[in-house]
């Protein structure tokens, strides 16, 4: 929720919620509906509406079927499905970015708010990221996945 509002950097919202996810052998819905969710976020604000739009479809009828576990995550249900379900409009009708702010319980804001040591009011208000944020995936550093990849090759050679 952090990296979602602060910074509204929703590639490593992405990153972070899918390693815990992994990490973690979640089951469900949950998780991967709101790793798509930030994915949608991340396409729709470099202008990819096609993936925005199947990213967001696909995360609200994941986290449909996960409203018991988003209410224990701290999520205010109906107004989450409200904005979302906005948002989803929005990219449909191809209309330009805003960054969203999910409705958050008081408890789980409450720790964010900790977390970052920001105010309420300073929550979700950074509207101009820069170029690092907005295309995260093109600028980051990928020699790890290369090699990993290299080294995969390899290997299914050697057995083929």
């Amino acid at each position: 929720m952090i990296y979602f509002h602060t910074d509204q950097d929703y590639f490593e919202c992405h990153e972070v919620l899918e390693e815990h996810w992994k990490n973690e052998g979640m089951k469900g819905n949950l998780w991967p509906g709101l790793i798509q969710i930030a994915v949608a976020l991340y396409h729709q604000r470099r202008g990819n509406m096609n993936g925005a739009k199947r990213m967001i479809t696909s995360g609200i009828e994941k986290l449909y079927t996960e409203k018991t576990a988003l209410i224990a995550l701290g999520v205010e249900i109906e107004p989450f499905f409200h904005v979302v379900e906005d948002r989803k409009r929005e990219i449909e009708q191809q209309k330009k970015f805003q960054p969203i702010s999910l409705p958050l319980t008081s408890e789980l804001l409450r720790v964010c708010l900790l977390k970052t040591a920001k105010t309420e009011s300073g929550w979700c208000i950074n509207h101009n990221p820069g170029e690092n944020i907005v295309h995260k995936h093109r600028l980051r550093d990928r020699t790890s996945v290369i090699e990993e990849r290299k080294k995969q090759k390899l290997h299914k050679k050697r057995f083929d």
